[in-house]
């Protein structure tokens, strides 16, 4: 006699199958209307499943909401701290940029779901505390490069805070428009972090070596002659970014020196302005004295003139 076996579609699922399945569904959920939008009701309705299964597995909808959170907080910073794994600032800071944008581009419901306040219930707090937790990855690669560059190490806590700051809330942005594309995006990101306002790039683009990178090429694995090719434009590239980080070097220590004589200038005039007023001061003085003695030589003859003496010419009047 010939067995018939269940369908698959209709096979009862293990315990953990249905947890994974709980999982998805709930993070396709919360995505769509968050946590105070989603009940247990409308999870278990759609995992075709009764309420008291979800209880099972979470404890309730809580539960299940602080695994979906921690496993797109795991996966985002994961992504970010492998991509914090390269030798040169400027690569670690277009790998980290390309990250973020790639989670978001293949885990969008995800981002959605870390972008929105997360439950108290939770335990896995907010947006905010991922962007710190990322934030003091970035603290000590800033600590390194300010070193370099004869800044204060103290303040990369601060700037490990805008720079990813920045990058968060353009991903954010990024996250509904999606143009231009991911690659062009990171480029605009390092560009404006990496050159600042006063030295943009008009066509900014990814170094060779972050466009080679495993988790940015293609599936197909380049030549022998496409990597020394890459290799060269790596090395070129690591050249220039040294000779524009020697050059802001140069061009700091000129600025430092024009300061200097600013400031050497403005104290000469600044003396040369106390010695002007101290000799109006003194000049003022002695016309005062001047007109004191006048006044008292005036005030003498009035009293003499008063006592009825007869006033002749002297040396006082020849003074006058």
């Amino acid at each position: 006699m010939e067995t018939v076996t269940e369908p698959r579609s209709r096979r009862r699922m293990t315990g953990r199958e249905r947890r994974e399945q709980l999982i998805r569904i709930s993070r396709t959920l919360f995505a769509e209307k968050g946590f105070d939008g989603t009940s247990i009701e409308e999870i278990a309705a759609t995992a075709q499943v009764s309420k008291p299964v979800v209880y099972e597995h979470f404890g309730g909808k809580e539960g299940v909401y602080a695994v979906v959170v921690d496993r797109e907080m795991q996966k985002l910073l994961s992504m970010i701290t492998g991509a914090l794994s390269a030798s040169h600032s400027l690569i670690k800071l277009e790998r980290a940029a390309l990250a973020l944008l790639q989670y978001i581009e293949e885990s969008s419901e995800g981002f959605r779901i870390l972008v929105r306040d997360s439950h108290a219930a939770s335990g896995t707090g907010t947006f905010a505390s991922l962007i710190s937790e990322i934030a003091s990855q970035v603290e000590d690669v800033l600590a390194d490069e300010f070193s370099a560059r004869g800044y204060d190490p103290k303040l990369a806590p601060m700037y490990a805070q805008m720079l990813v700051g920045m990058v968060a809330l353009t991903g954010q942005w990024w996250l509904d428009v999606r143009k231009p594309g991911r690659e062009e995006v990171a480029a605009h990101l390092v560009n404006l972090a990496w050159n600042g306002l006063t030295g943009l790039n008009p066509q900014p683009a990814i170094t060779v070596t972050t466009r080679a990178h495993p988790s940015v090429a293609k599936a197909s694995r380049p030549s022998d002659r496409e990597l020394r090719e890459l290799e060269k434009a790596r090395e070129k590239e690591l050249k220039e970014a040294e000779k524009a980080r020697q050059k802001e070097l140069r061009e700091a220590e000129k600025a430092r020196v024009r300061e200097l004589k600013e400031r050497e200038r403005l104290l000469k005039e600044a003396e040369k302005e106390r010695e002007r007023l101290l000799k109006e001061a003194e000049k003022a003085r002695e016309r005062e004295e001047k007109l004191r003695q006048r006044e008292a030589r005036l005030a003498e003859r009035a009293a003499r003139l008063g006592q009825g003496e007869e006033i002749r010419p002297n040396s006082l009047d020849q003074a006058e």
